[in-house]
């Protein structure tokens, strides 16, 4: 019969390594609440300065913005400009007599002129056509009092009229249209109630009559815009429909595409009728009197708020790293 075999480690009467049972923790790794207050507590100072610094700096930052200005104007698609019962019309006896013109299923006239709006070519063809790239781009501040408008003198000079040169660069400061419309896309929006279908279109600037100006352009260029597509299509389908008619020697045939060619000239009666001929303006813009920005005391706020939590990080990393350094100078 075997012995039973000896389990006890050379090291003690312990059956196995000592390494194998849990050792006791160090408590240097833990973290003390009251050791992070006392720190907390200790550099006080740098908190109360980092805030203050930031705090002075946001004030300053915030008193050096010039004013800006918001104007909107509360817009209603007309009713014409859907011409639902013209296109429906034109489509159906197209379709009857085997022609395409494109008439059948048109696009909502509100939606194509809110897409127009918001896009590049339209955006920079208003610029273009209203000469906006200097107050676009250089304008620094609006006097109240005297109604005038400043320029960046780093950008522009008003005496001579023209963009500054930058001689390191050797070449002109004058923005390309490609910056001239993103620019023009920060002060610029387009808002739909889909309740009611009403549009409201707002631009921003630093003088509140530019602001007023812009918008009530903005309002006439696209009435324009969609009315010349809309004769211009009407023409061309115009054109179209009289060619088919010499074309063809059936009278049912020829009777189809003078109807055709009636609904056309319908169209361009009511585009070239029609002033507003997309969007109705029900609430005109006007110059504000209240600035709309910037918002100095949210700008205040968030300063201080970051210089704090500044100086509260600055202060635990040193405490973090004094944690660091205690073990190894008890080891020398």
């Amino acid at each position: 019969m075997s012995k039973p075999q000896n389990t006890t480690n050379q090291e003690g009467s312990y059956p196995f390594p000592p390494s194998y049972y849990p050792q006791p923790q160090s408590n240097d790794d833990e973290i003390d609440l009251r050791e992070l207050f006392f720190a907390l507590w200790r550099g006080k100072w740098i908190i109360i300065l980092t805030t203050f610094v930031f705090a002075v700096g946001g004030v300053l930052f915030a008193l050096s913005q010039p004013n800006t200005y918001k104007s909107q104007v509360l817009l209603t698609p007309t009713q014409s400009s859907g011409s639902g019962g013209l296109s429906g019309s034109l489509g159906s006896l197209a379709a009857f007599a085997g022609v395409s013109i494109g008439g059948g299923d048109k696009a909502d006239p509100k939606v194509e002129a809110l897409a127009v709006l918001q896009s590049r070519k339209f955006i920079e063809t208003f610029i273009q056509k209203h000469d906006l790239l200097v107050p676009l781009m250089a304008i620094e501040s609006w006097n109240e009092e005297a109604n005038r408008v400043t320029y960046d003198a780093d950008l522009y000079d008003s005496q001579l009229k023209e963009w500054v040169f930058d001689e390191g660069e050797g070449e002109s400061l004058e923005p390309t249209l490609w910056e001239a419309h993103k620019e023009f896309k920060n002060i610029f929006s387009v808002s739909e109630d889909k309740e009611n279908g009403m549009v409201t279109i707002s631009i921003i600037s630093k003088s509140p009559f530019i602001a007023q100006e812009w918008v009530t352009l903005m309002v006439e260029d696209i009435n324009d815009w969609m009315k010349e597509k809309a004769l211009s299509e009407a023409g061309s389908k115009i054109e179209y429909l009289q060619g088919q008619i010499n074309r063809t020697q059936v009278v049912e045939l020829q009777n189809m595409f003078y109807s055709l060619v009636e609904e056309q000239y319908k169209t361009q009666m009511l585009a070239e009728v029609e002033d507003e001929f997309v969007f109705k303006t029900i609430d005109p813009a006007v110059a504000p009197e209240e600035k709309d920005g910037p918002k100095r005391a949210l700008i205040c706020v968030l300063a201080t708020l970051l210089g704090g939590m500044l100086g509260v990080a600055i202060v635990l990393v040193r405490f973090a790293f004094r944690k660091e350094e205690e073990p190894e100078e008890r080891a020398q």
